[in-house]
């Protein structure tokens, strides 16, 4: 596909990283030239300076001839008139925007529409990275919980504790411990290498292990894995602006929660808007407020301001002063990568937009993508299509499948049927099939398998 991207930041970089490495015709549009010359000495890439919404730098982007336009540049306003203009003037087929403000997120049926803003799928990163940290809050001790199928099958990462029953055992033995559950462990990171799980693998303490099941197991697997954790009760947020106020708007009414805001203005909006949080004027990054506030008290503590320098120090501070878990929103990923073990959970917002925005641009019938690992690794649901002859898929036994190395299939979802990836299940047209990629690079060949048509790409 020809794509153009708006915005050379780091989910427009990374966006295009991805996207070039899959043979995709990409053209990355900013005003600022060396980040763009930054691009373009490590991606085989075109590259247009200029301001991203007027017609003349989208004409010399190539837009009378573009399949998307994918707009993340850092200013709404900027994303929404580059789609008007793309549509008017150009007639682009598909345009992506990212929309931060809730001011407009609240009027989106109405807004985002052909007649009045023509953008055809909005993406606003606060509403992704909330419902990212609602689900860890909602399944305690889990890394990383990940929705497929319309949130009946769920993909889980956990770090295997000494003393969980199946630690130190073959996978295998997992049936024997939970003969009525069914799951599948889709890969194993240990010291941040991965390893492809079979039935004689044994699990190690301190492997970060990812496990599929349907919703209503979730938890009997991960006590498996384990010392299961009590469900929380009081949770801390450290920053009152979007994501912050979004997540204790959500979650006000299930948990104790407590805001944290620096900002006397924005400290009265929130107290008006929260109808049951305690809405407090200060720095969680000072020892005196949360000591006072009982930190040692807190399930779980939040940073969520938009400064990574003040999470990772807050989150150490409230780490060590007894906060039972820390997660920190971390935007660069030099940092994410450098965080101890005192940050239980570094949630980048990037990753969760970029796999958001793949969703989108992904070849074939593919509803879901998932960024896992940092970015190392990709989780999606991909629906089958065709039949026996049309389909490498379709009519066969899982065993029958030829998979790219590294890929794994790890359930299979029929209508409201879930079902673990054996070896004799019989792949159906229609089926959502979820797999496990441990290198991205795989896509291509993931979508050209699941392709109806053997010329089809």
């Amino acid at each position: 596909m020809k794509i153009i991207i708006l915005g050379a930041g780091q989910v427009g970089g990374t966006l295009a990283e991805h996207l070039a490495n899959e043979q995709n015709d990409i053209t990355v549009v900013d005003t600022d030239g060396s980040k763009l010359r930054a691009l373009q000495d490590r991606l085989d890439i075109g590259t247009v300076a200029g301001g991203a919404s007027h017609p003349n730098t989208l004409y010399k982007a190539g837009a009378e001839d573009a399949d998307m336009l994918i707009a993340v540049t850092n200013s709404d306003e900027i994303n929404m008139m580059a789609c008007q203009v793309a549509h008017t003037l150009f007639n682009t087929p598909t345009k992506i925007s990212r929309v931060r403000s809730p001011n407009y997120l609240a009027h989106q049926e109405q807004l985002f529409t052909r007649d009045h803003i023509p953008v055809d799928v909005i993406i606003g990163p606060e509403q992704l990275v909330t419902r990212n940290i609602q689900q860890l809050i909602a399944n305690p001790g889990a890394l990383q919980v990940l929705d497929f199928a319309d949130g009946r099958v769920q993909l889980v990462a956990v770090r295997a504790y000494h003393g969980g029953p199946i630690v130190g055992h073959e996978l295998r033995e997992i049936r024997t411990h939970m003969p009525k559950v069914d799951t599948r462990v889709a890969a194993i990171f240990r010291q941040d290498r991965p390893i492809i799980p079979e039935g004689d693998t044994v699990v190690e303490a301190g492997d970060e292990v990812f496990f599929i099941a349907a919703r209503e197991n979730i938890r009997a697997v991960m006590a498996e894995l384990r010392r299961i954790d009590k469900p929380y009760k009081r949770v801390m947020i450290a920053g009152g602006g979007n994501i912050g106020a979004t997540l204790a708007q959500s979650i006000e009414n299930s948990y104790q929660v407590k805001v944290i805001e620096q900002s006397y203005k924005r400290c009265r909006v929130l107290a008006e808007r929260l109808l049951h949080t305690i809405v407090l004027n200060g720095s969680a990054s000072e020892p005196q407020l949360l000591a006072q506030e009982n930190i040692e008290a807190n399930d779980v503590f939040c940073a969520l301001t938009n400064n990574d320098e003040s999470n990772i120090m807050m989150s150490m501070l409230a780490k060590r002063m007894g906060a039972k878990k820390v997660i920190t929103l971390i935007t660069n990923p030099a940092y994410a990568e450098l965080v101890g073990d005192e940050i239980d959970i570094a949630i980048s917002p990037q990753q969760i937009t970029i796999g958001s925005l793949l969703t989108h641009v992904r070849k074939g019938d593919i509803s879901n993508v998932h960024s896992l690992r940092r970015g190392a690794a990709e989780a999606i649901e991909v629906t089958a299509h065709g039949d026996s002859h049309s389909s490498k898929v379709v009519g066969r036994r899982l065993d029958e499948i030829s998979l790219p190395e590294g890929v794994t299939i790890g359930a299979i979802v029929r209508g409201e049927e879930v079902m673990m990836a054996h070896s004799d299940v019989v792949v159906e047209t229609d089926d959502h099939v979820i797999l496990f990629l441990v290198d991205q690079r795989k896509i291509n060949a993931v979508e050209k398998l699941f392709a109806v048509g053997f010329g089809f790409f």
